[in-house]
């Protein structure tokens, strides 16, 4: 099995247990366990050393905390792809990366159309920007080698480069006020971690110590946590030499490490505490107003209508190439499925909403909505393009 399978498969497990972990948040707030499961989000978590106090509730540590792990993973995905992997030349990265834009720009117009006129709902105009990459491989796995490696190559490197793009949102939109002596702190401790890479060091709990320093230091600051992840993932290095003057790869060997837990610890928790949403108390009318239905329709066409029709931009303008043994009909089934917002949405609207009952839980349900249709037609499309080439090759 080769990397690439290996990452798909991994991936698209973790899809099903996001899935899982959905229904499950579903059930149980909308039954009469919804009590229990509220009870369960506030549990409250603190930790003391010295003067440094952290007192969250369970629902902020898994955002706030795991949730950096999580990035930390991204970024280290990203710093490897650019280096070595499928980032790392111009003709690879041109048509996931002019999809990507376009799958990002479109959505957040049609977002921004619904809401231009309530400036507390323009600070959601990123939610449907979002792709599920776990998710969305989760579905393409569903339909096997119907749909070709290409193109989930294609998926994949759309998603990465989307989370980068997520990553940027969310540093320049989605900071609260400043506290100076903590970004002086976070500073210090990136400048660590670059002398580190400088110098060549190889051990991994050195990086892990001061990338600590750094989270707390970027949690106090009021940056969110998550981009202390990333940062540290890039400081960390691709290749080096460890005491025996043997060639390691610390960064391939901490993303190894965190991708199990990440894709089958960090996500699912994630779902469970952010997709419950109790559906009984939401009428018709109120997912019928400009916040719900900028969200479901911006993720269901915007991700679609951006992704293929960049993508088609770009092949008919020569910029770039369809993808290898794929059909124009499965290259827009795979754009569909890009509409799969989840983790990355619900993430993204913690921060752009962080009183949970300012919309009356609509802007959750509608990424729910408006992800599972995603899900639902794309799989349909590709189900149907295979066998439509099938009948012409006949």
């Amino acid at each position: 099995m080769t990397k690439i399978e290996e990452f798909i498969q991994q991936e698209s497990a973790s899809g099903v247990l996001l899935i899982i972990a959905t229904f499950l948040a579903l059930i149980l707030s909308n039954t009469f366990m919804s009590g229990l499961y509220e009870a369960f989000l506030h549990i409250p978590v603190e930790i003391r050393f010295g003067a440094l106090h952290l007192d969250k509730t369970l629902y902020h540590w898994v955002n706030d905390g795991l949730m950096a792990v999580f990035f930390l993973l991204i970024g280290l995905e990203v710093k490897r792809e650019m280096l070595q992997g499928h980032l790392s030349s111009l003709k690879q990265i041109t048509l996931p990366g002019i999809a990507a834009i376009g799958g990002m720009v479109v959505p957040a117009m049609i977002y921004l159309s619904f809401n231009q006129n309530n400036p507390i709902a323009l600070n959601g105009w990123a939610i449907p920007t979002a792709t599920d990459i776990a998710f969305a491989l989760a579905i393409l796995s569903l339909l096997g080698n119907r749909v070709p490696t290409s193109l989930k190559i294609f998926l994949m490197a759309l998603a990465i480069i989307d989370d980068l793009g997520a990553i940027v949102i969310i540093a320049l939109f989605y900071t609260t006020q400043l506290s100076i002596l903590s970004i002086v702190i976070a500073c210090l401790s990136l400048a660590v971690l670059i002398t580190l890479n400088l110098l060549g060091v190889t051990k991994k709990v050195a990086y892990i110590v001061v990338g600590i320093i750094l989270w707390v230091s970027v949690l106090k600051s009021g940056v969110h946590a998550t981009l202390a992840g990333v940062a540290l993932a890039f400081t960390i290095p691709l290749i080096g030499k460890d005491d025996n003057q043997q060639q390691v790869s610390p960064l391939k060997e901490i993303e190894h490490s965190l991708h199990f837990w990440v894709a089958f610890f960090i996500l699912p928790l994630f779902a469970f505490v952010n997709a419950g949403v109790n559906v009984m108390q939401i009428s018709l009318s109120q997912m019928s107003s400009s916040v719900p239905l900028g969200i479901m329709l911006g993720l269901f066409l915007g991700k679609q209508l951006g992704v293929f029709g960049f993508c088609w931009l770009a092949i008919k303008l020569k910029i770039a190439e369809l993808p290898k043994n794929s059909s124009w009909l499965q290259l827009y089934g795979v754009s569909v499925l890009t509409g799969i917002g989840f983790t990355m949405s619900l993430f993204i609207v913690s921060l752009a909403f962080e009183d949970d009952r300012l919309f009356q839980y609509t802007d959750k349900l509608a990424i729910l909505i408006g992800s599972f249709m995603s899900g639902i037609i794309g799989y349909l499309i590709l189900r149907f393009s295979q066998k439509k080439d099938k009948d012409k090759a006949s």
